[in-house]
């Protein structure tokens, strides 16, 4: 059995990262966190907050996210729910101007390879 190896789990302010969903369950390894390895190509690690806006963009860009997908386990996300969204499709939602709303304390530290803290921030729903 091969031993799956996880990246530190701290979110971006170098502190523990803390579970971003349970329901749904979400995650590259779907243990709730925004947790990433090597084999995370997409680098699943920026903890979104769902906005009907957002899932629509996702769909029109070719990865529908609403729609449930029993097979995989998977029921759909709706506006409200929590999910681990790749990097890169976060910053190019960004760059489109239709980038959801992000939990820092939920977003790992690796999100930083591929988006600036001061452009995450400006979507963070959990700072003061």
């Amino acid at each position: 059995m091969e031993t799956i190896e996880i990246e530190d789990a701290l979110n971006v302010f170098g502190e523990k990262l803390i579970p971003c969903s349970l329901d749904p369950m979400t995650g590259f390894f779907r243990d709730g966190c925004c947790n990433t390895n090597t084999k995370d190509s997409g680098s699943h690690t920026v903890c979104i907050e769902v906005s009907q806006e957002f899932l629509e963009y996702s769909r029109f860009q070719g990865n529908d996210l609403s729609t449930p997908n029993p097979e995989f386990g998977f029921e759909g996300l709706n506006p409200g729910d929590k999910w681990c969204l790749c990097a890169t499709r976060w910053l190019q939602a960004f760059e489109q101007d239709m980038a959801p709303k992000v939990h820092l304390i939920r977003t790992h530290c690796k999100a930083l390879d591929i988006i600036p803290l001061k452009v995450l921030r400006e979507y963070a729903v959990d700072l003061n």
